[in-house]
């Protein structure tokens, strides 16, 4: 309440952090979260197994080289049809794409080296070091308050970003290992991927989650992997402009989306670091306004009305309701190929975002 009063969010984070008696309790019940429950219940839907298919895809089976091809055609389609100037043209730090330039062989050659060492992930919001067991991965976990000993203390939002090590890679895996606890900085360039896995919707504030997505561009080398997980159970439709409004906030950064999918309750994107310089033109759109969760709309009054007595169902009564949910369509789809995996109804994203000044 107090967040909508001031909008003084950097206190209430603040003081948030500072309760650890319920952290620790939050820490603990996400964890049981975890093992017993989505482990049994989100067969062919888990979010972890997403983030590292994605990965392999990326790295290992030939994502990047693509990606990195189709960036090359289309800065030369473009210069083929804009007109000719005498004056040389030199890339602001706005361009979406100034650093496309790695040619094929250079882009094998840097894949031919991922292969050899291990992918570097910062997994932010870690709670239980779920991405530790995969040994393709140099795992990195942070919390505000762990749940295993494995995950390093660390306040992400206040997290200090440094130069970058001027190292070679095995030197900077074994930086990596002997990081001290807590964190309270870290290099830039550092990760190959980073993985926002229901974090952004825990921040009470768009800007909040805006300066998250910052702070992973200059965290990511180039090329890396921004991969951002968040919670929706409605259907596939029902948010696709809130989607879109995310994806545009986060693209201006310098990020470009590689993939998207929607499971039963989760919306899952993968975003490129397409340019070294991280952007933050806030004057021609609020793009951290537009970094919007649907709870942000929640009024004072609508607050104090949940809190009013309400009508409790009985056990059976909660077995029905269920057993009706049971009967309605599902139909995920996955991809930016705008198809359904069990429909041949086109998932189509709205052009134009909700601003949130009006």
């Amino acid at each position: 309440v107090s967040f909508c009063l001031v909008g003084d969010f950097d206190k209430i984070w603040r003081e948030h952090c500072e309760d650890e008696e319920t952290l620790c309790e939050y820490a603990v019940a996400m964890k049981n979260l975890a093992d017993n429950h989505w482990a049994k219940t989100c067969e062919g839907e888990g979010r972890i197994e997403w983030c590292c298919s994605v990965c392999r895809e990326y790295f290992q089976n030939g994502g990047k080289r693509k990606a990195l091809e189709k960036d090359e055609k289309k800065a030369l389609l473009a210069s083929k049809t804009t007109p000719a100037l005498n004056v040389p043209h030199t890339p602001k730090i706005e361009d979406p794409l100034p650093n496309f330039g790695l040619t094929n062989h250079e882009a094998m050659t840097e894949e031919f080296l991922h292969s050899l060492g291990k992918i570097r992930l910062l997994d932010v919001g870690s709670c239980f070091n779920p991405f530790l067991k995969f040994e393709e991965f140099l795992t990195v976990g942070i919390d505000i308050v762990p749940a295993v000993e494995s995950v390093y203390k660390c306040d992400f939002l206040n997290l200090q970003i440094q130069q970058p090590l001027q190292l070679a890679q095995d030197a900077i895996d074994a930086f990596l290992k002997q990081l001290k606890n807590p964190i309270d900085s870290l290099p830039g360039e550092l990760f190959h991927v980073v993985v926002f896995s229901l974090l952004l919707s825990y921040f009470p504030s768009p800007y909040q989650r805006w300066i998250c997505c910052k702070k992973a561009h200059e965290l990511l080398v180039l090329n890396g992997l921004l991969l951002v997980i968040t919670p929706d159970s409605s259907h596939q439709n029902r948010r696709a402009m809130m989607m879109k409004s995310w994806k545009i906030a986060i693209e201006s950064l310098g990020f470009k989306r590689f993939k998207y999918s929607k499971f039963s309750h989760m919306h899952l994107m993968a975003f490129r670091k397409t340019s070294l310089q991280t952007t933050s033109d806030l004057v021609s759109r609020n793009y951290p306004g537009m970094l919007y969760i649907p709870q942000d709309f929640n009024s004072i009054e609508d607050e104090e009305y949940s809190n009013t007595a309400c009508y409790v169902r009985s056990d059976t009564e909660d077995e029905q309701l269920a057993y009706g949910f049971m009967e309605l369509p599902d139909a995920p789809y996955d991809s930016d190929s705008g198809e359904s995996q069990s429909s041949s109804i086109p998932f189509y994203e709205l052009e134009d975002p909700i601003l949130l000044l009006s």
